[in-house]
């Protein structure tokens, strides 16, 4: 009989023989494994659905391994928290898990201590200036990317001026071997920097829960999230811009005519060009596209999300539907100084609380600290994970589009099906069947097979309902990063071992109260990234998690709620900052909800009721 306390080890878990092969997509280091047995014994693994809630294309991992490395040096080795080491990932069965690491010995949480005390402050005190210089290194980074040439056909021989009067040395040969290199290096660059200051911005958080939860005992979680929100952040901006163009469109007639129409975006573009307004109105999203069109239509972790410059669709949807509710009178922008004077109101009445000048000056630090760095969250995740994204996703088609003239793989995405190890062997593979001659041939007919193969594996897992959870769960969940971002939770765990929940007569759910408020309306149950244009004014998000790029619909829906994320999650922070009611991390919403359910969504309790079944 399986014990009732705990899930079974990775060595336990039965993998379905239609994943027979699926290892070997991933690095051997990415797997759980029997040298390092006892360690991985010790620590509870969970599935990490805010990252991979869908089987793993071997080149999408590399975001995956270059944030487990990212996040936890910034925390074991950089800023030195005391107590908290790294997340941990590995991949079972195309799906990965994550732990957070055991602390270290008592005598290594006194030496970090030393140095977190001179390098946190430092960082919480110099914010502002440190987040210019970031974002300097990041664009000349982003912009190095984007000068990576990578070569559309070899030369039948080389040209020339690469022979006279003194040798270029090398050939496009080199060069694709280099370009790729290039590549990756960069990404991990990139990633590097990601992490440089997010968990501090997280931190900035917990001190303040801290400081308000000590200071105000009773004090609703849901009230500290309205006393933070309120910034002018860079994951917004795409929205805003949005927002403008839809204003622009209006005062020029013809425009926003063109922009109503029930045609794909690619007719809208060349029925703007036709007339002088809409060249006028051309220009100036042109003008924008780089940067702010550069956000994914998801994540921006997966190739097969597309960006909005590469799914012009999306953004033409989101303004179709902005031009609407504009000539109907309606307001489409997020009402930054209604939250920004709620935060106030609220901060300022909590302030009059305080009896001591000490708790006072506690308070005042935690505060400023919590304002000044916590934007970090969403002003960096524009850059990285969206506008750099993008480009990454473009030049890695441009090798795979490569691979496929030369009949080394099938289609340009299959090169999204080898991982960061084995890309290099096909270019290399390429470019050495070049170098030997005319009719020299590749191991295309053997790559092809490997991907289809592949291709199958990731097919069947995402029919496979992976557990949740491996190993022996702590008594109690309390590290954290864990509960703040991921929003697991003692109760969700429990739920877990007993086997969940799908539905029935359940007609209460609870999570966290992520942003403060009531509303009622019917859900729209979201299980695919693409459904979210599917929403309608009014209606209540369901979603598995939201992602920061659907800030357009923000605008028009009633509320918010997710089966994961804490209360530092992207969810809870775009509902923050769109003063929308929500709870996150019910961990059964959308297998509970269905779409046309009316449902109520408390934001201030966490609780969630099925009021009517559609």
């Amino acid at each position: 009989m399986a014990d009732a306390k705990k899930f079974p080890f990775a060595g336990e878990v039965a993998i379905p023989p239609e994943l027979t092969g699926w290892e070997e997509m991933y690095a051997p280091q990415r797997l759980f494994s029997k040298d390092r047995e006892d360690w991985e014994k010790r620590h509870f693994w969970y599935q990490d659905k805010i990252h991979a809630p869908e089987p793993l294309y071997p080149l999408d991992d590399i975001f995956q391994e270059a944030w487990q490395i990212a996040l936890s040096q910034f925390t074991t080795r950089v800023f030195c928290i005391p107590p908290a080491q790294g997340v941990a990932q590995r991949i079972l069965g195309c799906y990965m898990y994550i732990a957070a690491v055991e602390p270290p010995p008592p005598e290594i949480i006194g030496e970090k201590a030393e140095k977190f005390e001179k390098r946190v402050p430092y960082a919480f005190q110099n914010y502002d200036m440190l987040w210019e210089k970031w974002l300097d290194k990041f664009q000349a980074l982003g912009e190095q990317m984007e000068a990576i040439k990578i070569v559309k056909e070899f030369d039948k021989y080389v040209p020339d001026e690469d022979v006279f009067p003194v040798p270029k040395g090398y050939t496009q040969a080199y060069e694709l071997i280099e370009a790729f290199n290039n590549l990756i290096n960069m990404i991990f660059k990139a990633w590097q920097w990601h992490f440089e200051y997010l968990n501090l911005a997280y931190l900035g958080y917990l001190m303040f829960v801290d400081t308000a939860k000590k200071l105000f005992p009773g004090i609703k979680e849901s009230t500290i999230g309205k006393m933070v929100a309120g910034a002018e952040v860079s994951m917004f901006r795409p929205e805003e811009e949005l927002c403008r163009l839809s204003r622009l469109a209006i005062a020029q007639r013809p425009v926003s005519d063109i922009l109503k129409k029930n045609i794909p975006a690619e007719e809208k573009i060349k029925e703007l060009k036709a007339i002088d307004a809409g060249r006028v109105w051309l220009e100036e999203m042109t003008r924008i596209e780089n940067p702010w069109f550069h956000v994914s239509c998801g994540s921006g972790w997966f190739h097969y999300e597309g960006s909005w410059i590469n799914k012009m669709d999306v953004p033409f949807s989101y303004m179709k539907s902005y031009v609407e509710r504009l000539e109907k009178g309606e307001s489409i922008e997020r009402s930054l100084t209604a939250i920004s004077e709620e935060r106030d109101r609220i901060v300022g009445e909590y302030r009059k609380l305080i009896k001591s000048d000490d708790d006072r000056k506690s308070f005042d630090d935690a505060y400023n600290v919590v304002r000044t760095i916590y934007r970090y969250a969403e002003d960096h995740l524009f850059w990285v994970e969206h506008w750099l994204h993008t480009t990454w996703f473009e030049k890695v088609r441009g090798f795979g589009s490569l691979l496929t003239k030369y009949g080394v793989i099938a289609k340009t995405d299959d090169i999204f099906l080898f991982n960061r190890f084995e890309v290099p062997m096909l270019i290399e593979d390429l470019v050495t069947a070049w170098a030997l001659g005319e009719g020299v041939p590749t191991r295309g007919k053997f790559w092809q097979e490997k991907a289809a193969k592949r291709e199958e594996i990731l097919e069947a897992a995402r029919k496979w309902m992976a557990v949740p959870a491996l190993g022996v769960p702590p008594e109690e969940m309390v590290e954290p990063f864990t509960v703040m971002l991921w929003g697991i939770t003692s109760e969700q765990v429990g739920e877990w071992l007993k086997g969940g929940t799908e539905g029935g007569d359940v007609n209460e759910i609870k999570g966290f109260a992520s942003s403060a408020g009531v509303a009622e309306g019917p859900a729209r149950v979201l299980k695919l990234m693409e459904d979210v244009v599917k929403l309608q004014p009014g209606e209540i998000m369901v979603a598995p998690c939201t992602n920061p790029s659907w800030a357009p619909v923000f605008t028009k829906i009633k509320a918010a709620v997710t089966d994961i994320g804490g209360l530092t999650s992207h969810a809870a922070i775009v509902s923050r900052e769109y003063g929308l009611p929500s709870v996150t991390g019910t961990g059964i919403a959308t297998a509970v909800i269905k779409t046309g359910d009316i449902i109520k969504v408390d934001g201030s309790t966490g609780v969630v009721t099925i009021v009517k079944k559609a």
